[in-house]
């Protein structure tokens, strides 16, 4: 057989798993709450690599190895911040967020636990948190989508659009029938894939060149600065804010939807120690992974001359040409793992957002769980037509899609449900204001250039957004007794929660 005949097979194979993993969770989801949160029956492992995979996408797999391939280990300060990111978000976030979600009126969407924590009976909360959700993940699903067809170009010479909408289909396929359950299931499957092939491959990509020496030597022949953390600047200001732009990446995680509401799927809150501890060493191997590929092909490509047009599919280009088809063809799956992942969760949150965030706050009566569960799946298929609509011209490398999406999220729900959760004081005015001085910030941040603005947006964003909270609160605070009680309620529920 062909070489591509194998990666058809391996990569055939892969979606017809996905697809009766969508089949099973279809069969076992009903009503709204199903569709939207499981309900609440996700054990810790599955909640731990969901919301691993749900997080990397194909950034993971393709943006930061290329990012590291192009700048070196400067490029690591993504890593080291998102991996201490991820284990405050799974330390203070998860467990009271779970309690917190059911005690304040069963929430089952993070604008709607915004709404009910703060009692704002305006739904001004709910619909401007609605109206991000849905900007900000068109724009991320969008990325997943030009992942898709960049992939497609990459690993079989094939058309970009063919290649989108081939992922796409198959995506939509498990999430709009599969619902949250679906999309959780499968993210174990595409974790597990994901993290044995960025831990196996730069391995082999090594033994090939000729060890852990001769590659480093190769590599410090090459690009003498792609060891150095600093960029073989020093401590220049422009090194500074690389670090710190790198480093702010972790602040993103506690305002990142399709991740968080993982944790108020979790069956219990003592589940949030053993997912965590999951979920960190997954994160951990995947992103020392994915710096290590993007180093190993430094030398990789050098050595066996290798035209590498899109830095960022190195790791797909290692893969073809190190492995026998069938198993590149394995590897070639867990990339498309690391973007349908992602995908198909946020297309999930982006669905709640429509229905339970925007329709149902202002519908006059309540429709039906058929109805809601309907509207969920329209919800998905509308949001995707937007998104490839979106990702037929890419105009921004899938790591710079990534970025912006994350700081919007970040800078205006990461302020907010920290705190909600851990402020007594908070109102939903002052929620209402950080949210808006949050996004645009981001969009306005992210347009500039040059000198300060070459920081991450998501650091000004999160930080104006915090002060814009605490001083608009204390400004318009008055005492509901419903709100003291939950807070009081959720703390007296917490388990001792253990390190």
């Amino acid at each position: 057989m062909s070489d591509h005949t194998w990666l058809f097979i391996a990569v055939g194979a892969y979606f017809a798993v996905l697809l009766l993993i969508g089949y099973r969770a279809f069969r076992k989801t009903s009503g709204h709450e199903g569709y939207m949160l499981a309900n609440r029956s996700l054990p810790p492992w599955v909640a731990a690599l969901s919301a691993g995979a749900s997080d990397m996408s194909g950034w993971l797999i393709m943006g930061l190895p290329g990012a590291v391939y192009l700048a070196g280990l400067i490029e690591a300060w993504i890593a080291i911040g998102l991996t201490i990111g991820a284990y405050l978000n799974w330390l203070i976030v998860a467990p009271r967020l779970r309690v917190y979600t059911e005690v304040s009126r069963n929430s089952i969407t993070v604008p709607s636990f915004f709404e009910n924590r703060l009692r704002d009976r305006t739904h001004i909360l709910r619909t401007v948190s609605g109206i991000i959700i849905v900007v900000f993940f068109t724009l991320y699903i969008s990325s997943g989508m030009v992942a898709g067809g960049v992939f497609f170009e990459s690993a079989f010479d094939g058309d970009y659009l063919t290649g989108m909408i081939l992922v796409t289909v198959v995506t939509l396929a498990y999430t709009m029938f599969g619902g949250f359950l679906g999309a959780s299931l499968t993210d174990v499957l595409q974790g597990l894939m994901l993290v044995i092939a960025i831990v196996a491959l730069p391995i082999i990509a090594v033994i090939s060149v000729g060890g852990v020496g001769e590659a480093m030597a190769l590599v410090g022949s090459l690009s003498p600065t792609h060891f150095d953390l600093f960029g073989g600047t020093g401590a220049t200001s422009a090194t500074i804010i690389g670090i710190a732009s790198g480093l702010a990446w972790g602040l993103g995680y506690f305002g990142q939807p399709h991740i968080i509401v993982r944790f108020m799927a979790l069956r219990d809150t003592r589940d949030a120690k053993s997912a965590r501890r999951i979920a960190l060493g997954w994160q951990a191997l995947s992103l020392a992974g994915a710096v290590f590929a993007g180093l190993v092909g430094v030398a990789y490509v050098a050595q066996n001359n290798i035209d590498l047009a899109n830095p960022e599919t190195v790791v797909l280009v290692m893969g073809q040409t190190l492995l026998h088809p069938l198993f590149a063809g394995l590897v070639l799956a867990a990339v498309l793992a690391a973007i349908m992942s992602t995908f198909s969760s946020q297309l999930i949150a982006t669905s709640s957002a429509l229905v339970e965030d925007l329709y149902r706050a202002f519908a006059k009566t309540r429709p039906s769980e058929k109805t809601l569960v309907l509207l969920g799946r329209s919800g998905v298929l509308l949001v995707a037509i937007v998104a490839a609509i979106l990702a037929l011209s890419p105009n921004d490398s899938i790591l710079g899609l990534v970025s912006f999406a994350w700081a919007g999220f970040g800078a205006s729900f990461g302020p907010i449900v920290i705190l909600s959760l851990y402020w007594r004081r908070l109102t939903n005015w002052g929620a209402i204001a950080a949210m808006v001085v949050g996004a645009v910030t981001v969009f306005a941040w992210g347009a500039a250039s040059g000198g300060i603005f070459d920081l991450y947006e998501l650091l000004p964003g999160f930080i104006f957004a915090t002060i814009t909270a605490v001083l608009v609160s204390l400004a318009t605070y008055t005492n509901n007794n419903e709100i003291q009680r939950e807070f009081t309620e959720t703390g007296a529920l917490l388990v001792p929660r253990g390190k």
